[in-house]
């Protein structure tokens, strides 16, 4: 079923009906006559500037100073109360949200210049968006107010807004309509920006200097996913959207730099899932000089720096997971932790015997799974259980091609994933930087290539 309320439609996932549907296309027609009577009094339902001169949320934050000053601010309208001769509305910006006190005898004639008067105060709509101009008070329940004394419509809306998406697939569909309904999901994309914001600042106070890579890529790799295809014209070539920045870093380190980072989007074209996205940002640097160690400390302050300056602690809940950025990062063996939990070794034992564990553990197999791909889904059963902080450490070399190995255990990589919350937030690991080891290398590169063949085969 779906709820109308007022102008607001909450339909709440439900498929819609020919009643809803009639309905909203009455709203429209209605909204749309609203706006051939703006247009008949003058007025421009959409112009392209406002005077605009403060931020709703400044003046919530700081309303001992604005307190009894006149100021103008912009919104979208959220709500709407009449009251005999009063009116109380709300206005909503990026930072925040406050209460409108209309009366007549307030209001500043002049339409010609664009601001309505009482009686066309009823051509506005929720979802409107207006300009008021008036003086910052509190009403009489000390809620923080403006008195309004000029109205000024900046965009007329022709359709109504829901109240809710509950629907995971429509809020990312429709992040607009997300991002309108819900206000956490603003300081959502705020702390977002942030968050590479600081990064970019940590590296750069390291040493580190920010390069760009190409996206299109004639050779693709770094990483054991499928790429996107896709054709140059000019050239008559395929060409990859990257996987990942490493090769072309590479070859700076090799030209000579010491420390730089690529951020930036990357293309996987495979499942997609919570922490799967075809399409996603990341930050991979390049560090000469250093080895997996040495990054692991860079990791640990780096996550402390985001966390303080981002959240201002480092105790977080989540998922689940409770754990704290401060403590002692623990080292969890990738050949042990799953040996503890599928009673099975994933470099000498059998991949029938793998492949045994994984049914006893009810868990999905599909047909023609390898090793690589039963190893991942042992390891991510157990990982789900991880609250961290922690540093995944001594991983095999067959789900390691381009990590260096270990000089006391060949069959192990010098690397390292980050595991907080059950996720995998980070990797890195040595690079081989052994000229002659050719048969390592060589039967590394040969697995990767077959493995991304077969992958751009189905």
């Amino acid at each position: 079923m779906c709820d109308i309320i007022g102008e607001y439609i909450n339909c709440l996932n439900y498929p819609m009906n020919d009643s809803l549907k009639s309905d909203l296309e009455g709203q429209r027609k209605v909204r749309l006559e609203k706006l051939q009577k703006i247009r008949k009094l003058g007025i421009n339902p959409y112009p392209s500037k406002t005077n605009r001169d403060i931020e709703i949320g400044s003046i919530k934050k700081e309303f001992e100073k604005y307190e009894g000053s006149v100021h103008t601010v912009v919104g979208r309208i959220t709500g709407w109360r009449e009251h005999g001769k009063l009116i109380f509305a709300d206005i909503k910006d990026p930072s925040g949200s406050i209460q409108i006190i209309l009366k007549s005898e307030w209001l500043k004639k002049g339409l010609s210049e664009g601001y309505l008067e009482w009686e066309h105060l009823e051509l506005l709509d929720l979802a409107d968006f207006i300009e008021v101009t008036g003086k910052i008070g509190k009403s009489k329940t000390e809620e923080i107010s403006i008195l309004g004394e000029s109205v000024r419509l900046l965009t007329k809306a022709l359709r109504p807004i829901p109240r809710k998406l509950l629907d995971k697939e429509q809020m990312f569909r429709r992040r607009y309509l997300d991002l309108t309904i819900n206000q956490e999901r603003i300081e959502l994309f705020k702390r977002k920006a942030k968050f590479w914001e600081v990064q970019r600042e940590f590296l750069k106070n390291e040493g580190f200097i920010e390069v760009e890579t190409p996206v299109l890529e004639n050779v693709t790799g770094g990483a054991d996913a499928k790429p996107f295809v896709t054709h140059h014209n000019a050239l008559g070539i395929d060409l990859y959207l990257r996987i990942s920045t490493e090769l072309y870093q590479k070859r700076l380190i090799g030209g000579g730099f010491e420390k730089i980072y690529t951020f930036g989007p990357n293309f996987r074209n495979e499942g997609m899932d919570d922490e799967h996205l075809p399409e996603f940002y990341d930050i991979e640097w390049y560090w000469a000089y250093a080895n997996f160690r040495d990054n692991m400390e860079l990791v640990k302050r780096l996550f402390l720096e985001i966390a303080q300056k981002i959240y201002g602690r480092t105790k977080f809940t989540t998922r689940g997971h409770t754990f704290d950025l401060a403590d002692d990062w623990k080292e969890i063996d990738f050949v042990e932790v799953i040996k503890g939990n599928f009673n099975v070794d994933i470099v000498n034992d059998s991949e029938e015997s793998m492949l045994k564990a994984l049914k006893d553990k009810g868990l999905e197999v599909e047909e023609g799974m390898n090793r690589n791909r039963m190893t991942d889904s042992m390891w991510k059963y157990v990982r789900s259980s991880i609250s961290g902080p922690a540093f995944l450490v001594n991983h095999p070399v067959f789900v390691s091609p381009l990590a260096k190995s270990k000089e006391e255990e060949q069959n192990l990589t010098e690397r390292f994933q980050v595991i907080i919350a059950g996720s995998e937030l980070g990797n890195g690991y040595s690079e081989i930087n052994d000229p002659q080891e050719n048969t390592v290398v060589e039967d590394r590169i040969k697995n990767l290539m077959f493995k991304m063949d077969n992958f751009l085969s189905k």
